[in-house]
């Protein structure tokens, strides 16, 4: 005969005797970015049958749990806080506590400190069960308007202007829509610096998303900054902000074409100014500046200016 025993703590099973404490295990819990109906049936279940919910915000998500009915003890595991207690938290999961977590909103470890605790308990040799839920990158994706069968995204856009330069020069030649969540007190400067780096792509600024006032702006950068600037000036930018910029347009790849010939021409007079075979010259062209063959000794044919 097998009989069972319910506790209040463990949860132990006796099996002939012997005690087997239950399985524990941490649960990703993505939660609504702003609208409650967006919060799915296992989330609900997860959090309800949890020994406890761990949050990077208790009072966020204790009125989540309030508007859902649920009743269950909160701990705060923030950035701070995970830095601290990771490890601890994997080993609670490997004694057998069922631990779901959340972040404000959204699918936790996505730029947020999700990331850090599903590492831990994986390193620790404990279960890691992520549920489906939003995502505010995806979402804004598609919501965009965008036409790049790929995206990439880079989380929180850098906050200093070199590291967001060497960023977004990496980025140039990707065929992609890059993707960037944003706060509202940078997102002007952040489409400043972009608008600069790609004068002719479209882009748009994804707004309270899934909220009442959700707003999707798509224009040309350059027009997208200005637009962001007037409404910062009389204090009209609230809300989460995601960005999608689409990935390289014909009218860049031609003016980067252009630039890139003009480049060739000028080295190809310097070269033939030194001597050089225009055989040689064409090499060196083809290699250096990426245009085609016939290009190449087109250029290297032609008479110095």
């Amino acid at each position: 005969m097998v009989s069972t025993t319910n506790t209040s703590k463990s949860d132990e099973i006796k099996h002939s005797g012997a005690t087997v404490q239950k399985a524990g295990k941490l649960v990703i819990c993505p939660t609504p970015l702003g609208n409650l109906g967006d919060m799915t049936q296992r989330a609900c279940e997860a959090l309800e049958h949890a020994d406890v919910v761990c949050a990077e915000d208790t009072r966020v998500t204790g009125k989540l749990l309030s508007a859902l009915g649920i009743k269950k003890r909160l701990e705060r595991l923030d950035e701070t806080l995970l830095a601290q207690r990771a490890e601890l938290m994997a080993e609670r999961v490997c004694a057998g506590e069922v631990i779901a977590y959340c972040s404000d909103a959204g699918m936790p470890g996505v730029s947020d400190p999700g990331m850090r605790l599903v590492k831990a308990v994986r390193e620790a040799g404990g279960v890691v069960e992520v549920l489906p839920g939003p995502v505010a990158a995806a979402t804004a994706y598609v919501a965009s308007g965008t036409q790049n069968t790929t995206f990439y995204f880079g989380g929180f856009f850098p906050r200093k202007d070199t590291q967001r330069q060497v960023l977004l020069q990496s980025l140039a030649p990707l065929e992609a829509a890059l993707i960037f969540y944003e706060s509202p007190k940078r997102v002007v400067r952040a489409l400043e610096v972009l608008a600069h780096t790609f004068p002719l792509r479209e882009a748009a600024v994804c707004r309270e998303l899934t909220k009442v006032h959700e707003e999707i702006v798509r224009m040309p950068l350059p027009e997208l900054a200005q637009e962001f600037a007037k409404r910062e000036q009389s204090g009209q930018i609230k809300g989460e902000i995601v960005i999608v910029v689409d990935g390289p347009s014909l009218a860049e790849d031609d003016a980067a074409a252009a630039c890139a010939q003009q480049d060739a021409r000028e080295v190809a007079a310097q070269l033939r100014a030194c001597g050089m075979r225009k055989k040689d010259i064409a090499k060196q062209l083809v290699e250096q500046f990426g245009i085609s063959r016939n290009d190449a000794y087109a250029i290297a044919l032609e008479d110095a200016l």
